[in-house]
Order: structure tokens, then C-alpha cells, then sequence
């Protein structure tokens, strides 16, 4: 029977955890064996009592938990001591970071381990359910607003009172992925006025579908504006300059903005300069979920809220799905579980076919080198998207910048206009749970990718 280890995560800040007690259970009934290391699930509030009754067996140190395993489960890529713990041909799946985190992938790949970065999983059919990213997104999106109206200090919906009528909070999302749709559902749900805005045409039916207003320049550029596979295109500097206005005048009317753009592989894009910070009003708000990238928003700071002279709050926290982490390792542990099912054969052995589109994809070493085509050398973007800031304050702390002028705006009007944030077709739902006894490979599908 194989063995798939779950281990205590050691990055700093990260609380979720890679296995729950309900996929321990599902796990084991599919033809596997599940040990987990001790105190694994504890910031997610999983304890050692749950993961036993499930079956798993509870291991006391991190040697025990990973010395006989097969497969070890992870949700950010293992540290030093878990891969020198590793049995020689070990598999790891994990979100591996492989673009900014190339010296995890080069010691994985000494180690002679098979690893299998969860953002590499296509965007098709039938791996949506091992989506990681959507899923990790989808609570990232919920929690920037929460966050948000957390630092924002006054009420989010319009309120009639004897006293007077307290005005509804105006909320500006940039970036329609599946963060944002998420971000615009949720802020919707409090009550704030909401607008969002993303390059992509195809996601103002959806913005409107969530009863917020879309702002976009939508001339013949903005409408083809998309890739056949639901990505953002580049746009032209003058679309960047006509957009950088209307956008502009709008900030400065928000009491909170979200951003949410990323680009596999590259720096996080800019989309909100020193100058539209500065023209927002005293007690405003900037949510930036792209800071591990970047950021989207000049000035984030990583792991800090930052509040500008002019009294406006950036919020660069980082890992936003691990504050609400037993949730985040709910959906988290059903996509590896899903992944899962396609590593062993029919008679229940670890035998995972690598030619499977699914697999293949998300394979980034084996046999002793880093195997991925984009991998296989470090590219300069991974250097460039590493964010120029490091954390001083833990995350939540709030900085004040010195009293000075505003920086001056950047000279390009606007950066890139945003990309997907992981995207997906419809407002974002909870995700499907996989079959508790063990399936047959599904069937390779052709390629069919998700509309925005």
C-alpha cells in the first residue's frame, strides 16, 4: 500500500495544512496509507485526535513521518530537512513557487526526488477540481475585503438612522479573476457600492452579474483584449494611457481598492501609482493581494499595513487564504486529493503515467534535474518578481511613513493592465468533492480553457 506523508509546514506564516482529517479518510479508502507528522494540522485547528480517527498514523518526528514515504503532501514547497529526509524517488506535491523559489527545485532535484508543482496543472475540464490556485484565490479574494473593511474603520453598507444616513462604502476591484470576482461578491454582500475593472471583455457580463458597475475604455483594442486561453493580452501604451486616466479619477472617489492581477512567471503588474494613492481621501484603503509578487500598488510593503502621509492605508499581506486556514486547507487537501488519484493504476499501485497531460504538465523534476521546458533555466523574470521589500514588521503591524510629499508618480502612466487572477467562467464555488473509493484514470480530454 503507498504511503503519503503529511508534514508540519515550516515556512514562516503559513498555517494550512496539506491534508484534512475528511481527505485522511477518503485517502485511505482509495488504497492509500496516510501518515501524518505531529502537530501538521494545528494552526489549521485539525488536531493529532482527528487525524488518528481517520486512520492516520501519527508520527513523532519529521523522520518518521517522511523516512518511508512515497508521496509527501505539502502545500508550500518543503525546507532542507524535509527533502534530506526523503527515500530515494520519493514524489512531492506541493505549490512549489517554481518561478521566484529555484533553490527548492534545484535541492529537490539533487535529491533525486519527483516533484509536481500544483500551479502547473493545465486549465482544462477535467483538472479543474486540482485547481489550486482557484481555490486558493477564491478565499483570497473574500478575505482582502474583510481585511480591507477591517482597516477602513467606517461601516461598508448605507444605513438610515434617526440620527442621519451613513453612506455605503465605494469599493474599486483591479483585476477580475477569481480573487475578484470573489472580492466584488463579497463586498457586494456587505453592502458597498462596487465598480471593477480588468482588460479582458469577456468579464464585464460577469462584474455586472454581481451587481457592481464594470469601468473599462472599451474601444476596438479593449476588445480584443484576450487570448484564445482566457488570458489578458498586453496592451498598447496608448490603451494603458486612456485606461491610467479613467482609472485615475476614479481612485480617487474609492474608499477601498483591491488588486488582485498576477502573471505566471513575471512581476506582479502596477496598476495603481504613488500619485492615485495620494489622491484618495484620508482613511482609504488599499488592499494589495499580488504583494508576494511585487505588488500591484506602489509603495506596498511586504508584510505590513502601510499608512502614507496623506492617511491612506496599503495593506501588503501576504498568504491572505491562511487566515482563514482550516477553510483554505479544506479545499486545498480536496485538490491533492484529486492529484492523487492520478498516481496510481488500476489495481491501486503507485504507477503514475507521465505521458498524462495532467501529469506531465505539472512535473517539474525527476531523475536528478529539473525537468519543466520553462524551468530548465532560471529565467530573469523569476529574479525581477521577487518583491523589493522585505518585511520588517509582522504582518497586521502598521507603519507610518514619514512626513513627507507623496513619491512622485510614476513616469509611465499605468503598468500592465491586469491579468488573470486565476479566472474562472462564474462566480466563484465552493469546490466539488472528489470520490471517496478509488477511480479509474479519466480519460485524456482536449484542451478547453476556462473563460474568464
Amino acid at each position: 500500500m503507498p504511503v503519503i506523508a503529511v508534514t508540519r509546514e515550516r515556512r514562516a506564516g503559513e498555517t494550512r495544512v496539506a491534508a484534512t482529517p475528511e481527505t485522511v479518510k477518503k485517502l485511505i479508502a482509495a488504497g492509500w496509507s496516510l501518515t501524518v507528522e505531529s502537530g501538521a494540522g494545528t494552526t489549521a485547528s485539525f488536531p493529532d485526535a482527528d487525524y488518528a480517527a481517520a486512520g492516520a498514523t501519527i508520527a513523532k518526528s519529521l523522520k518518521d513521518a517522511v523516512g518511508k514515504a512515497d508521496v509527501l503532501f505539502k502545500v508550500r514547497g518543503p525546507e532542507a530537512d524535509e527533502i534530506a529526509a526523503l527515500k530515494p524517488g520519493a514524489m512531492v506535491v506541493a505549490t512549489l513557487n517554481p518561478y521566484q523559489d529555484r533553490a527548492t527545485l534545484e535541492a529537490l532535484a539533487k535529491a533525486k526526488a519527483s516533484a509536481f508543482a500544483m500551479e502547473f496543472v493545465p486549465r482544462i475540464t477535467r483538472a479543474q477540481v486540482m485547481d489550486v490556485l482557484s481555490s486558493q484565490a477564491n478565499l483570497a479574494g473574500y478575505r482582502a475585503v474583510i481585511e480591507g473593511a477591517e482597516a477602513y474603520g467606517r461601516a461598508m453598507p448605507m444605513m438610515m438612522t434617526a440620527a442621519g444616513t451613513v453612506a455605503a462604502a465605494k469599493v474599486f476591484v483591479m483585476g477580475v479573476g477569481v480573487a475578484g470576482l470573489q472580492a466584488i461578491a463579497t463586498a457586494r454582500r456587505l453592502g458597498a457600492v462596487v465598480t471593477a475593472t480588468d482588460v479582458r471583455p469577456a468579464t464585464k457580463e460577469q462584474v455586472e452579474s454581481l451587481g457592481a458597475k464594470f469601468l473599462a475604455v472599451e474601444d476596438e483594442e479593449f476588445k480584443n483584449a484576450q487570448t484564445a486561453g482566457g488570458y489578458a493580452k498586453e496592451m498598447s501604451k496608448e490603451y494603458q494611457a486612456k485606461q491610467a486616466e479613467l482609472v485615475s479619477s476614479h481612485i480617487a472617489k474609492q474608499d477601498i481598492v483591491i488588486t488582485t492581477a498576477l502573471i505566471p512567471g513575471r512581476p506582479a503588474p502596477r496598476l495603481v501609482t504613488a500619485a492615485q494613492v495620494a489622491s484618495m481621501k484620508p482613511g482609504s484603503v488599499v488592499v494589495d493581494l499580488a504583494v508576494e509578487q511585487g505588488g500591484n500598488v506602489e509603495g506596498v510593503k511586504l508584510g505590513q499595513v502601510f499608512e502614507t502621509p496623506n492617511g491612506v492605508k496599503i495593506l501588503g499581506i501576504p498568504n491572505l487564504p491562511g487566515r482563514i486556514a482550516a477553510d483554505a486547507s479544506a479545499l486545498y487537501s480536496r485538490n491533492l486529493m484529486a492529484f492523487a488519484v492520478l498516481l496510481l493504476d488500476k489495481e491501486g499501485k503507485l504507477a503514475p503515467d507521465l505521458e498524462d497531460e495532467i501529469l506531465k504538465a505539472a512535473l517539474v523534476t525527476k531523475d536528478g534535474a529539473i525537468v519543466h521546458e520553462q524551468l530548465k533555466t532560471a529565467p530573469a523574470a523569476a529574479k525581477a518578481a521577487a518583491p523589493a521589500t522585505t518585511p520588517k514588521a509582522a504582518a497586521g503591524s502598521v507603519a507610518k511613513a514619514p512626513a513627507k510629499a507623496p513619491a512622485k508618480p510614476a513616469s509611465k502612466p499605468a503598468a500592465k493592465a491586469p491579468a488573470r487572477s486565476v479566472a474562472k467562467p462564474a462566480a466563484p464555488k465552493a469546490a466539488p468533492k472528489p470520490a471517496a473509493k478509488p477511480v479509474a484514470k479519466p480519460k485524456a480530454s482536449k484542451p478547453a480553457p476556462r473563460k474568464t
